[in-house]
C-alpha cells in the first residue's frame, strides 16, 4: 500500500490534489522506479508527468516529476483506452531522487498462481475525491495460454476506474506478481499481467558494458539489493523479510525469506548474465533440474533462482539452490567494474556457509576450482593508468565566515598557476550567505576563462572552515542559463583553517604532534596506488560513531573515509566528525549532504562510494568521476540518485593554499 502512487499528467492546469489531472495508478518496484500500465501514461504529454506518493500515514502526498522512459509494446497505433495490447506496460523514472517504500517482487513466474485469490491495490476517485484503496480478486483463468500477450482473469470485484497499473499480490507469500489491466466492460473484476512480462524488455543490440544500460537488469538488481539492505538496517521499521518470517511463508519451502534477501541480494552485487542463452545454460547444468523453459524466458540471476522452486524432483531444492549460487558466481561476465571480485567471494562465502550439511563441502569446492579452471573473464582489456596529466592552472575560492557576524562572509577569488604562483581576481567583505553566488558570478567567470581548457572545464578548489564545509558550493548556480558549480566541473573542497582544528581540551580530540608526515605520506600513496572507499560512522545501515584520531591514523594507506550520516544526530556533531579526518592525516575524504535520512536505506550509497573511490589508477582522478556523478544529477540519470549531495574532500598538500591571514583576522 505504501509503494502504490498516483501518476498525473502536468500540463492540463488542474491541481495534483484534484481528479482532473490524475491518470492512473502505478507502484514504486525499484528505488526511483513505477511500474505501471502503458495505456495509463499514454494520456501524459511528451512522456512528462507526475508521481504522487505517501511517505507513511498521515505523512500526506508528496510529488516529484517523472518520464515514461520504456512501454510494452514500445508502439502501437491509437487506440480506445482499456484495449491496450498486451503485456500494456510502462516503466516510469523519477527525475529526482526519494525515499519511498518499494514492493516486494516475486521471483516466480505469476503462471504458477493458477487458483485462489489475490490482493490488489490501487487509487481511485470516490466522492469527488483522489482515495487510495485495496481489495481482493479472485482468479479466475488465464487469456492467451501463458504465451505473449497473456493475461490472468479476475472476478467476484468491481474494479473502480483509476486503479489499472496498482499491483497485483500474492496474498500467502506478500509477492507483487502482476500488474491491473483492464476492468470487466461487463460484471465485476478484470484483467491482470504477469510481472514476468518485463523480460520483454529489449535487450541493447550492441551488448551491455555497465548494470544501468539493461532496464531489467537495473531495476530488479536495485530491488533486490533495496530489500537485502533494508533487512539489514534497523531504521524504517520491520522489513519484507522481517514479517513474511513470522508468517512462515516461502516458495517452495527451500529458503526462508531472510535467506531469499540475502541471496538475491548478493546476486543483484554481480553483474547480469552475459545473455539469455549464458543463463539457460547455468540452469541446465543443474543435474537434479527437471528443466522447462518458461515463457518469457529469463534474463537475470534472480529469475533462474525462481526457476528452481518449481523445477527441483523434490520439494528439497537446497542442493540445487548451493550449486546454483557457486555457477553464478564464477559464471562468464559481460564486463567487471570494481567490486565485482568481492561480489564473488560474498557468493561463494554464502555458499560455503548455508549448507547447514545438506551437500558436502568438498562437492562444492570441487565445483568450485573446475569453474575458476574453465571461465572466461570479460574479453575487453582492462583500463590502463591514464597517462599523467600535467600540472595545470586552477581556480581557488577562499571562503571565510566572520564569527563575530555569523551568516557574512569574507571571500577572495584566485587562480593558483603550475609553478605556484597566485594572481588575484576578486575579493570582497561581509557578503551574506544568499548572496555569494551573485557576488561571485563574475570573478569566478574570469577565472574559469584562464582556466578552462578545450574538453577539460576548469577545476574549482574551495576553501572553507572546518566548521563550515557543508557549505553547499556545489548547487550555487551563477547564471541561469547555466548548471550548477558542481556540475559545471570538478569542484573539491579544501580546508583553509588546519592550525585552528579542535584539541584534545576542547572535544576530546588528540592533538595533532606532526601536521605534515601522516597527510603527505597519504597523498603520496593515493596518487601512485589503488584507494579504497572506507565507511566510517555506518555498519549495514547501522548508525556508528567516527574513530578516534589515533584509530584513525591505523587505516591503511589506501583508506578513503566516507561519510554515510552526516547531517544526522549521530554520536558526535559533523564539525568534530570531519575534524577527526582531517587531523588523521587524511587528504582526501567523501560524504553526502542532505536531508535527514535516518529512515532512508543507505546500501546503495554504500557501494556508489565503494565503486567510485575504487580505481587502481589511484585517486588522483577522483574530483572528475565525482564532477561526472554530479552531471549524470542534473540529467536525472536514475543510476547516479545514491550520490544525491554528494562532497568530496581533496586537500593537496602539493598545492598549499596561500596566507590566509588577512581574512581570518579581526579587523
Amino acid at each position: 500500500m505504501a509503494a502504490t502512487v498516483r501518476i498525473h499528467r502536468t500540463d492540463v492546469g488542474y491541481s495534483l490534489d484534484e481528479p482532473g489531472s490524475f491518470l492512473g495508478s502505478g507502484f514504486f518496484i525499484a528505488p526511483n522506479w513505477v511500474l505501471t500500465c502503458a495505456h495509463v501514461v499514454r494520456g501524459g504529454e511528451g512522456g512528462e508527468m507526475a508521481v504522487v506518493y505517501e511517505g507513511g500515514p498521515g505523512r500526506g502526498g508528496s510529488t516529484v516529476p517523472a518520464e515514461v522512459v520504456a512501454t510494452l509494446p514500445d508502439h502501437v497505433d491509437d487506440t480506445a483506452p482499456g484495449n491496450w495490447p498486451a503485456p500494456d506496460l510502462a516503466l516510469v523514472q523519477l527525475r529526482a531522487p526519494v525515499d519511498h517504500a518499494c514492493v516486494y517482487v516475486s521471483e516466480r513466474p505469476a503462471a504458477y498462481y493458477a487458483e485462489g485469490k489475490v490482493f490488489y491495490a490501487g487509487w481511485t476517485v470516490l466522492g469527488g475525491r483522489l482515495q487510495l484503496l485495496d481489495g481482493t480478486l479472485t482468479v479466475q483463468g488465464t487469456i492467451g495460454g501463458w504465451s505473449e500477450g497473456v493475461q490472468m482473469r479476475l472476478g467476484h470485484n468491481d474494479l473502480p476506474y483509476g486503479v489499472s497499473g496498482g499491483p497485483v499480490v500474492d496474498p500467502a507469500r506478500g509477492e507483487v506478481i502482476g500488474v491491473l489491466k483492464s476492468r470487466a466492460d461487463h460484471g465485476s473484476g478484470g484483467t491482470s499481467t504477469g510481472i514476468e512480462q518485463l523480460r520483454r524488455l529489449p535487450v541493447p543490440e550492441e551488448g551491455v558494458q555497465a548494470e544501468h544500460e539493461d532496464h531489467y537488469q537495473a531495476i530488479f538488481h536495485a530491488h533486490d539489493r533495496y530489500h537485502r539492505d533494508r533487512q539489514q538496517s534497523d531504521s524504517g521499521g520491520p522489513s519484507w523479510a522481517d514479517v513474511q518470517s513470522r508468517l512462515d511463508a516461502r516458495p517452495g519451502r527451500t529458503l526462508t525469506p531472510g535467506e531469499r534477501i540475502q541471496l538475491l541480494g548478493r546476486l543483484a552485487d554481480l553483474p547480469p548474465p552475459v545473455s539469455t542463452r549464458g543463463l539457460l545454460d547455468v540452469l541446465e547444468s543443474l543435474p537434479d533440474l527437471q528443466a522447462t523453459t518458461p515463457l518469457p524466458a529469463p534474463r537475470a540471476w534472480r529469475d533462474g533462482l525462481g526457476a528452481l522452486y518449481e523445477n527441483a524432483r523434490d520439494d528439497g531444492a537446497w542442493g540445487l539452490v548451493l550449486e546454483y549460487a557457486v555457477r553464478v558466481a564464477y559464471a562468464e561476465r559481460p564486463f567487471d567494474r570494481p567490486g565485482t571480485a568481492d561480489a564473488e567471494t560474498a557468493l561463494w562465502d554464502w555458499a560455503r556457509q548455508a549448507r547447514g550439511g545438506q551437500i558436502p563441502l568438498r562437492r562444492l569446492v570441487r565445483l568450485r576450482a573446475d569453474l575458476l579452471r574453465l571461465r572466461r573473464r570479460p574479453t575487453a582489456a582492462p583500463a590502463g593508468p591514464l597517462p599523467r596529466r600535467g600540472p595545470r592552472s586552477v581556480a581557488l575560492l577562499e571562503l571565510v565566515e566572520r564569527g563575530w557576524e555569523r551568516e557574512r562572509w569574507d571571500w577572495r577569488v584566485s587562480v593558483t598557476r603550475p609553478g605556484g604562483a597566485v594572481e588575484g581576481v576578486g575579493e570582497g567583505e561581509r557578503t551574506a550567505t544568499g548572496e555569494l553566488p551573485s557576488r561571485l558570478a563574475s570573478p569566478l567567470a574570469e577565472a574559469f576563462r584562464q582556466c578552462d581548457e578545450r574538453g577539460r572545464p576548469a577545476v574549482l578548489q574551495v576553501a572553507l572552515p572546518h566548521t563550515r564545509l557543508d557549505l553547499p558550493v556545489d548547487t550555487w548556480q551563477l547564471d541561469p542559463d547555466e548548471p550548477p558549480l558542481g556540475a559545471r566541473g570538478p569542484l573539491v573542497l579544501r580546508c583553509v583553517d588546519r592550525d585552528r582544528l579542535p584539541s584534545e581540551d576542547a572535544d576530546g580530540l588528540s592533538p595533532w604532534t606532526d601536521p605534515d608526515e601522516d597527510r603527505f605520506d597519504r597523498w603520496r600513496w593515493l596518487r601512485a596506488h589503488g584507494a579504497r572507499a572506507y565507511v566510517l560512522d555506518c555498519g549495514d545501515g547501522v548508525p556508528q560513531q567516527v574513530p578516534d584520531v589515533d584509530v584513525l591514523r591505523d587505516l591503511s594507506p589506501e583508506s578513503v573515509p566516507v561519510l554515510c550520516r552526516y547531517g544526522e544526530d549521530r554520536y558526535e556533531d559533523d564539525v568534530a566528525a570531519l575534524a577527526r579526518i582531517v587531523l588523521g592525516g587524511f587528504g582526501v575524504a567523501l560524504w553526502r549532504r542532505g536531508r535527514d535520512r535516518r529512515d532512508a536505506v543507505c546500501g546503495e550509497f554504500h557501494r556508489g562510494a565503494a565503486i567510485t573511490v575504487a580505481d587502481e589508477r589511484g585517486a588522483e582522478h577522483l574530483p572528475e568521476r565525482v564532477h561526472e556523478l554530479r552531471a549524470s544529477l542534473l540529467a536525472s540519470r536514475t543510476e547516479a540518485f545514491w550520490a544525491h549531495g554528494i562532497t568530496l574532500f581533496y586537500d593537496d598538500p602539493l598545492q598549499p593554499l596561500p596566507g590566509t591571514g588577512d581574512l581570518l583576522e579581526a579587523p
